[in-house]
C-alpha cells in the first residue's frame, strides 16, 4: 500500500484522469491536488535502488485553491483538456485551468495556484449542495447533480448569468434530494440518479428520431429534455430502514458492458441491476426472481394499517412496522384523533385473528425485510420497476455518503467502503465476499480503480489517499481472517441504528404503547387500570 499524504483534511474526491496518468484529489480543505507518477521512481530500468523504491511512486505536481467556501465533494478532469471541474457544499460548480503544467510541475516540486490564477468559470445554477460530476466525451460538456433534485448539463462554450435567472433548464427535476449520478461511456444517452428515495431513476436523453415507447414501453416526456424509462427498486426494506427515509448513497454503471448498475443503499447493502432486465409488477413480487422473499405475515402487515391485538402488547418487528406506517398520520393530524382512528381500525380488523393464528409458523422465517407496496410514494409511479439481480452485504453504510464501484478488467468484482474503516470486495457473479481490506482509520467512502493498472485509490475520513496494488506474500492490510467478526459487528451496528431512530419515531412508540394501555383499561377493569398506571409511571 502507498500513502499519499494531504495533511489538512479528509478526502471526499478521488478520480483518475488522462488515462490514469494523473490522480485528482480534493476534500474539506477545498484545495485540488494533482498527482503524477514520479519519473525518478523505480519505473526507470537503470534505477540503482529500484528494489527499495515504491512500485507506483506518485508525487503531487499542482495544488489549486478552489475558492469554494464549503467542502469539495467531487472533482473531475474534463476529457481532452486540462480543465478540472469541482462541486461543493456551497452550491457552486467551478472550473479551473492552468494549462499543461497542471500535471507536470516545471520546477520539479508542487506548484500552488490561487483561485484568481486558475478559475475560469463559476456556475451557480443549483440551489442545493452540489454532490457529483459526470464527464462526457467532450472538453466542454459535463453533468452535475445536487440536493435540489436537479441534474444539469453545463456547456462551457456558452455563457449566461446565473444571478439573472438565465440558467438553462435542468435535464431532470425530481421532488427529492439527489446525491449520486452514474453514466457509462458505452451508453452515454442514459444516466441513473439516486438520492432520498427508495428508487433510482434511469433517464434516456434520446428524443430525435427515437421511439421510446417502442423500446422502453414508456412514452416520451414532451415537457422535458429527458424521459424516465425505468426505476430500480427493491422488494423489501432492510429491518433497520424506516419507511420514507430510504436513501441511495452511491450509483455506478459498468464501463465494461454499459447495462449493469450498482446502487448502494443506506443501511441496506449494495444491489446489482441491469437496464436489460424486464421490469416486474408489484403483483409479481413473490415470483421466482425474488432475492429476498418476504413471508406471508410480513406481506399482510405491510398492506394493513394496524392489526388486531385486543390488549396484547406489540413488540419487535411488528411494532416497528406499525410505527413506520403510522408516522405520517400521527404527526400530520391531531394525536388524539390518530389514536381514535387507530382504535377504529383495530375493531375493523378483529376478524383477522384467525389469519394471525395461521401465520404463527412464519415467525421463524427471515424477518429482516418488509415489503414495498405500490403506495410507496414516487414521482414516476407509472414507470416500470426493475428489481435486483444480486445483493452484496457484510459492510456497514450508516455514517457517511459512500460510493460504490466495479473492480477488475471486466468489472467482475464489486466494492464498497464501510463505517468500520475497511472496504469490501465481492465476486459479482455470485455475491460471494472475497476480501476485506483496511483502507482508513475511521470510514472508507471512495474507491476508484485505475483504468489500466492493477491499482486502486481509496479515501475516507483520514487525511490521506491510499493506493492498493497486488503484492507478494500475505497481504498485510487484509482483514479476511476476521471476516466473520467484522460482518457480525457491522450487522449489530446497523440494528442499533434502526432501533435508535429519531425523536419522532420514539414518540410514536410512546403513543402506540399508550393506546394499547388504554384499550386494556376499557376492557380489563381494575387489573388493567393498575397496568396502565404502571406503564405511565415507567
Amino acid at each position: 500500500m502507498i500513502i499519499l499524504a494531504l495533511l489538512r483534511s479528509c478526502v471526499n474526491a478521488v478520480s483518475w484522469a488522462q488515462g490514469g496518468e494523473l490522480l485528482i484529489t480534493s476534500g474539506d480543505d477545498t484545495k485540488v491536488r494533482v498527482w503524477r507518477m514520479d519519473p525518478s521512481g523505480s519505473t526507470g530500468t537503470n534505477a540503482s535502488n529500484a528494489e527499495s523504491q515504491e512500485e507506483y511512486p506518485f508525487a503531487c505536481q499542482s495544488v489549486i485553491d478552489t475558492g469554494h467556501t464549503q467542502n469539495v465533494f467531487n472533482a473531475q478532469m474534463l476529457p481532452f483538456s486540462t480543465r478540472i471541474a469541482t462541486v461543493s457544499g456551497d452550491r457552486q460548480v467551478r472550473v479551473f485551468d492552468v494549462g499543461e503544467v497542471v500535471g507536470q510541475s516545471p520546477t520539479g516540486s508542487e506548484m500552488e495556484y490561487t483561485t484568481r490564477e486558475s478559475c475560469i468559470r463559476v456556475l451557480r445554477c443549483h440551489t442545493g449542495r452540489t454532490k457529483r460530476i459526470i464527464t462526457e466525451d467532450s472538453p466542454d460538456l459535463f453533468l452535475t447533480v445536487a440536493e435540489d433534485g436537479q441534474v444539469r448539463q453545463h456547456d462551457l462554450r456558452t455563457s449566461h448569468s446565473c444571478t439573472s435567472g438565465a440558467c438553462p433548464a435542468p435535464l431532470v427535476t425530481l421532488p427529492h434530494e439527489l446525491s449520486t449520478i452514474a453514466l457509462s461511456p458505452l451508453t452515454p444517452y442514459q444516466f441513473v440518479v439516486g438520492g432520498e428515495s427508495p428508487y433510482a431513476h434511469l433517464f434516456d436523453r434520446r428524443h430525435a428520431g427515437r421511439n421510446l415507447h417502442a423500446e422502453w414501453g414508456v412514452p416520451p416526456d414532451a415537457n422535458s429534455a429527458t424521459t424516465c424509462v425505468r426505476r430500480f427498486g427493491r422488494r423489501s426494506r432492510a429491518k433497520a430502514e424506516r419507511r420514507g427515509f430510504e436513501h441511495i448513497t452511491g450509483a455506478r454503471m459498468s464501463d465494461w458492458n454499459g447495462h449493469e448498475v450498482l446502487l448502494s443503499y443506506h443501511l441496506a447493502g449494495v444491489f446489482l441491476y441491469s437496464t436489460r432486465d424486464e421490469p416486474e409488477s408489484f403483483e409479481d413480487q413473490r415470483g421466482p426472481h425474488s432475492i429476498l422473499t418476504p413471508n406471508a405475515k410480513r406481506r399482510r402487515l405491510s398492506t394493513t394499517k394496524s392489526p388486531s391485538s385486543h390488549g396484547e402488547p406489540l413488540t419487535g418487528p411488528d411494532m416497528e412496522m406499525i410505527v413506520e406506517d403510522q408516522l405520517e398520520s400521527l404527526f400530520a393530524n391531531n394525536v388524539t384523533d390518530s389514536i381514535d382512528n387507530l382504535s377504529q381500525e383495530d375493531d375493523e380488523d378483529g376478524d383477522d385473528d384467525e389469519d394471525d393464528d395461521d401465520d404463527e409458523d412464519d415467525d421463524d422465517e427471515d424477518d429482516d425485510d418488509h415489503l414495498f407496496t405500490p403506495e410507496d410514494a414516487d414521482s414516476h409511479q407509472a414507470v416500470p420497476v426493475v428489481y435486483p439481480r444480486t445483493r452484496f452485504t457484510g459492510h456497514c453504510n450508516i455514517e457517511t455518503i459512500k460510493d460504490v464501484n466495479f473492480l477488475g478488467s471486466h468489472d467482475e468484482f464489486v466494492t464498497s467502503g464501510s463505517d468500520d474503516g475497511n472496504f469490501f470486495i465481492w465476486r459479482k457473479s455470485t455475491g460471494e465476499l472475497v476480501d476485506i481490506l483496511e483502507g482508513d482509520q475511521h470510514i472508507v467512502n471512495v474507491i476508484e480503480s485505475h483504468p489500466h493498472l492493477p491499482l486502486v485509490a481509496v479515501s475516507g475520513i483520514d487525511t490521506t489517499v491510499k493506493l492498493f496494488a497486488p503484492a507478494r506474500g500475505v497481504p498485510s492490510f487484509s482483514r479476511w481472517n476476521n471476516a466473520e467478526t467484522i460482518k457480525k459487528n457491522n450487522a449489530a451496528r446497523a440494528s442499533r441504528a434502526g432501533l435508535s431512530g429519531s425523536a419522532e419515531l420514539q414518540f410514536a412508540y410512546l403513543v402506540l404503547n399508550y393506546q394499547q394501555a388504554l384499550r386494556g383499561t376499557r376492557g380489563g377493569g381494575e387489573e388493567s387500570e393498575a397496568q396502565l398506571t404502571q406503564c405511565i409511571n415507567q
